[in-house]
């Protein structure tokens, strides 16, 4: 049985660890080709290779490019075009959340630069080549394939309501990734090219769990999970998977939430996790 992605394209950045790694493994797994950005090249590296012993049917790369530098994205993309032909997946995945990220008054300017640089520009940057190289995607029906693609922002629960713990700039970039996907999902609807973000809850992953480095700021956010526990990345990269394919092949314009049900609750009693990871994901 052919995999969701079969001979599709997809290129995610920040593939070299949590979210990244984890799509791109699932891509590859669903039948896709798949080429890993990261500015971490050894991880992206690490993880081409473990796709290649895992699923010699799929061709997986991997690229280091800083998501920060227009120039470094736009060769990622040629590089996947040049190697596989065309590109039908752009999952913008790559973010930083900088520990000196703060409230109004200490973050400092060359923060909230760095974090619009990465969060913002970067997200921009990966739609706009993607764009221009899904507009030259020909249909092969033989292959399934057709122009147009799926393009995946990630955005974040804090882009649909304020964090527990101050974060400015990381929150302001992911609120601006949610209206940038709204807006570019309308303009190109008609060309085939969806966009949506994915919006994750809080993720046991490095990018997260080095934030919150006290015990009191992991509590205020469990306080606030219905589920009683942070997720897993796998956990979003079976959202992106969906948003990725044909299942959604009716799905533009909008904001996925993966939350545990945080973006619905008002508070919850804190305690002993309610649920622990379903055992397919931590054995």
């Amino acid at each position: 049985m052919p995999g969701r992605l079969e001979n599709k394209v997809a290129l995610i950045t920040g593939a070299g660890s949590g979210i990244g790694l984890e799509s791109s493994i699932l891509f590859a797994q669903e039948g896709a080709n798949v080429l890993l950005v990261d500015i971490n090249l050894e991880g992206a590296e690490k993880g081409a290779a473990m796709i290649a012993k895992r699923f010699p049917n799929v061709r997986a790369l991997a690229t280091k490019a800083d998501v920060g530098k227009e120039a470094d994205i736009k060769a990622a993309v040629d590089l996947a075009v040049k190697e596989f032909g065309r590109l039908d997946v752009m999952f913008n995945n790559a973010g930083i959340m900088h520990p000196a990220d703060d409230n109004a008054l200490n973050t400092e300017e060359r923060i909230w630069d760095l974090t619009m640089t990465i969060n913002l520009k970067g997200v921009w940057w990966g739609c706009k080549y993607a764009i221009l190289a899904m507009r030259q995607n020909a249909t092969d029906e033989s292959k399934g394939l057709h122009p147009g693609g799926s393009i995946i922002n990630t955005a974040s629960f804090v882009a649909l309501m304020g964090a527990a713990t101050p974060q400015l700039a990381y929150t302001a970039s992911k609120g601006a990734v949610l209206a940038m996907s709204r807006e570019l999902a309308m303009v190109h609807a008609k060309e085939g090219i969806r966009v949506n973000s994915l919006c994750p809850g809080p993720l046991k992953t490095p990018l997260l769990m080095d934030f919150l480095d006290t015990a009191e700021k992991r509590d205020r956010r469990m306080i606030h999970l219905p589920m009683g526990r942070f997720g897993e990345a796998v956990e979003l990269a079976k959202a992106a998977l969906f948003l990725a394919s044909d299942d959604s092949s009716y799905m533009t314009g909008t904001d996925f939430k993966v939350d545990g049900g945080l973006s619905s609750a008002y508070v919850t009693a804190l305690g002993e996790p309610l649920l622990p990871p379903p055992a397919s994901l931590v054995n």
